[in-house]
C-alpha cells in the first residue's frame, strides 16, 4: 500500500511537472520575464515597470485594430476620468513581427501611430518568443493584465468582448490599490 501511495504521488509530481512546463500563461500563474526593444533600440523588461499594474496587448500587425475599442474605453477611464492612475499602471503593446507577411519597417510605421494615439510604449518580438515563452496564439491579439508581482489576473484572446470592458477597468483599479 505504501508503494502504492508512493508511485501515485510521484506520478502527480510529475503531472504538474510536466503541465508547468507546458509554457501556456493561465490566469493565477506568475508570467515569465522577457526583453524586448522598441523601436529606437532601447530595451524594456517587466521590471522598466516597477509596482504598476501592467495591460500588455500582445498583437500580430494583421489584427491590430481589433481591440481598439477597448483601448479607447482604458484610455478614457485614464486621461477623461482618472479612474486609473498612472502612477498606478501602465498598458503598452508587444509586436509579434513573426506572425505577419508585412515587412519591420511597415510595423514600425504602424507601430508608430499606435504609440502615438495611446501616449504608450510598443516593443517588437521579432522571433515570437513570448509567444513561445506564455503559449500566446499566432496570428491573434491577446490583452493580458499582470497585478504588480507580474500574476496574470486576466487573459483575452482575440477581441475583448464589450460586456468585459468596464470589468476590466473595475480589475485594473482594484488590482492597482493592492
Amino acid at each position: 500500500m505504501k508503494k502504492l501511495t508512493l508511485t501515485m504521488l510521484v506520478l502527480c509530481l510529475a503531472l504538474i511537472a510536466t503541465y508547468g512546463q507546458s509554457g501556456k500563461l493561465a490566469v493565477g500563474m506568475k508570467a515569465p520575464d522577457w526583453k524586448f526593444t522598441d523601436a529606437d533600440g532601447k530595451e524594456f523588461t517587466m521590471a522598466t515597470w516597477p509596482g504598476k499594474v501592467l495591460q500588455v496587448n500582445y498583437v500580430d500587425p494583421d489584427v491590430s485594430d481589433l481591440n481598439d475599442v477597448f483601448n479607447d474605453a482604458v484610455k478614457k477611464a485614464r486621461e477623461v476620468d482618472n479612474r486609473i492612475s498612472s502612477d498606478k499602471f501602465k498598458g503598452f503593446g508587444i509586436v509579434d513581427c513573426e506572425s505577419t507577411w508585412k515587412p519591420n519597417a511597415l510595423i514600425r510605421t504602424i507601430a508608430g501611430n499606435k504609440a502615438k494615439k495611446y501616449e504608450t510604449t510598443i516593443l517588437f518580438d521579432y522571433e515570437a518568443t513570448l509567444q513561445k515563452a506564455w503559449g500566446m496564439p499566432e496570428d491573434e491579439y491577446t490583452v493580458v493584465i499582470l497585478d504588480k508581482n507580474r500574476v496574470c489576473r486576466a487573459l483575452y484572446k482575440g477581441k475583448v468582448p464589450d460586456s468585459e470592458i468596464e470589468n476590466i477597468i473595475k480589475l485594473i483599479i482594484k488590482l492597482g490599490n493592492e
